[in-house]
């Protein structure tokens, strides 16, 4: 299978907002239409920040015109938005996601995308860079694919276990060799030691078990 990464940047409500608020989103458009010459976006989102920048991010997104439907919870939110253009526009049956959309606290978009057909992506690819004029291709190759996004709900955590792992990923604690310990992390959430440890070590207990996992 074909296998293109492209990373752009243009003037998005989300993307816009994620840079204001220091914010990065993991996200996903299961519906995308087409309705008065512009794009309707059914979208959910998984926010890793600050919890006072995710409110204030939410808050403002809630004013934006162009949002139709808003629904939050914790972490997550649903949005129907309308626009004039969006690369999920281009989107086309025939293209999978490799990964969820990747929103960086600059603004930045990556997209992880597949195709049985080259041309698929080369299309795509070309029809996003007339709209969004800072697309960059990072990859286009023919590849198997070792893995595949499925989407599934989290996990039960709290907003504290959240916290600690989403700052243990970002700080490079799980990297090889590690970028930061745990009594800096600590230092960072504002947090005891010990108290941190119990959070972060909570929110693994859950998540692991829950990407091995198997449908029985």
């Amino acid at each position: 299978m074909w296998v293109a990464k492209i990373r752009f940047k243009h003037d998005c409500i989300l993307g816009n907002r994620c840079e204001k608020f220091n914010i990065a989103l993991q996200s996903v458009a299961p519906s995308v239409y087409n309705e008065n010459e512009r794009t309707v976006t059914s979208s959910m989102h998984y926010m890793s920040g600050n919890p006072k920048d995710m409110d204030s991010f939410i808050s403002d997104l809630e004013k934006e015109k162009d949002v139709l439907k808003l629904e939050r919870k914790g972490n997550m939110f649903m949005l129907l938005e309308r626009a004039d253009s969006k690369a999920v526009g281009f989107y086309t049956p025939k293209i999978i996601f490799i990964k969820p959309v990747l929103i960086d606290e600059k603004g930045f978009e990556t997209w992880e995308l597949g195709a049985w057909d080259k041309k698929e992506l080369t299309d795509f690819i070309g029809n996003v860079k007339k709209v969004m004029p800072r697309v960059s291709l990072e990859k286009l190759a023919l590849n198997k694919i070792d893995s595949v996004f499925f989407p599934k709900l989290m996990p039960n955590l709290t907003d504290k276990q959240k916290r600690a792992i989403e700052l243990a990923i970002k700080n490079g604690y799980y990297e090889s060799p590690k970028r930061i310990d745990l009594r800096k992390l600590a230092k960072l959430m504002g947090i005891a030691l010990s108290t941190y440890q119990q959070h972060l070590q909570s929110a693994e207990e859950k998540l692991i078990p829950n990407i091995f996992s198997y449908t029985r």
